[in-house]
């Protein structure tokens, strides 16, 4: 299967670690990995905020880039549901590339849930917005974690309560987006984890930012980097 990775322009500029433990991962599950060069945002902040006909030259490109793959895998609930939810109601848009969060493609389309991964901590699951309300992607990611050998697997309370992310939201809506993340970070707290998992690195850029400013010791880490992981590239935690 000729796969393609977007990567995300948030991923590969703040955390390219998690594009390659994509890449990793799938090639580990037999597929053929391509990083097409000219990809680029997929537009959804353009959209959120009022510029739907710039959005729609974001999506032209992403139907030029990645045409002719068998799937475009995203380690992003939020861009993938911006590709599959929004860009099929931009004018303009005549065909949209097959493309799944990563968590589907591995459990809907390769049928895998046991991806050899071995990752030995303590580890609670934030489920992100887009993924659970946009795409549905249900409990496949708990799925995939439960089959980690080592790894321990915590019930997050209130797990489907937003971070306070939302892209530009956070930006926009300082107060009330501190407020929610509060409530995230507190619930995170009495899981007496040692890592935080999503399949966004946005929201673990918003969470773990609040974590680390309160000494927290949890760790955000991409679902991507857990399922990477393996005895002989066993993930440990940066030294301080």
């Amino acid at each position: 299967m000729r796969v393609a990775l977007f990567a995300t322009c948030l991923t590969d500029t703040f955390f390219p670690s998690t594009g390659q433990s994509v890449v990793r991962l799938l090639e580990r599950l037999g597929c053929s990995v391509d990083f097409p060069l000219a990809q680029t945002c997929c537009g959804q902040m353009h959209y959120n905020t009022g510029y739907a006909t710039e959005a729609a030259g974001l999506a032209e490109q992403y139907g030029r880039v990645f045409e002719g793959f068998d799937a475009v895998v995203a380690p992003s609930g939020s861009c993938a549901a911006m590709v599959r939810e929004v860009y099929p109601k931009l004018p303009s848009v005549r065909t949209v590339p097959a493309t799944y969060e990563l968590s589907e493609f591995l459990v809907d389309v390769l049928g895998v849930t046991d991806v050899g991964a071995y990752f030995p901590h303590r580890v609670t699951y934030h489920p992100t917005c887009h993924s659970l309300r946009m795409l549905g992607v249900g409990d496949r990611p708990l799925r995939l974690l439960r089959a980690v050998r080592g790894l321990t697997l915590v019930e997050l309370p209130e797990a489907q309560s937003c971070c306070g992310f939302g892209g530009t939201f956070a930006v926009k809506n300082a107060d009330t987006s501190t407020a929610m993340l509060a409530d995230k970070m507190r619930a995170v707290a009495e899981t007496g984890a040692d890592v935080l998992t999503a399949g966004d690195n946005s929201c673990l850029m918003h969470i773990g930012g609040g974590l680390s400013r309160l000494r927290a010791g949890v760790h955000p880490l991409h679902l991507a980097d857990i399922l990477a992981s393996t005895e002989e590239q066993s993930w440990q935690p940066a030294t301080r």
